[in-house]
């Protein structure tokens, strides 16, 4: 073998580094929305919803996604303090905040590999 090793561009660790902060974030923070009360809850996904709904108005490809994850995790947030279906979508949002601390530890450990090959 001649030593000659292919690297991730910069902007692919860039990315990667950018998901996985983002990732674990959202996944805590979808965590942390869970956990409230019934009315803070409800109060909570509705400014989560509408600032989700805002951030897709933008042009950039980007804020659409993160405002429709956004409005979707304030609409579950919602629907999880309600008595007839806050069972099922709590257990929903647990799985996507345990989904998202998943793609985030992932994407990370992908940095730090990529980061480690440049060294």
């Amino acid at each position: 073998m001649n030593g000659i090793q292919p690297y991730d561009p910069p902007n692919t660790l860039t990315r990667r580094a950018v998901t996985a902060i983002g990732s674990i974030a959202g996944g805590i923070g979808l965590f942390a929305l869970g956990s409230l009360g019934i009315i803070p809850g409800i109060i909570a996904g509705g400014i989560t919803a509408v600032a989700g709904l805002a951030s897709m108005a933008s042009s950039d490809k980007t804020d659409k996604n993160t405002g429709a994850f956004l409005a979707g995790a304030g609409a579950l947030t919602i629907a999880s303090k309600l008595p007839l279906i806050g069972g099922l979508a709590g257990l929903i949002s647990g799985i996507g905040a345990l989904s998202l601390i998943g793609i985030g530890v992932w994407n990370g450990v992908k940095f730090f590999k990529g980061l480690k090959a440049r060294s």
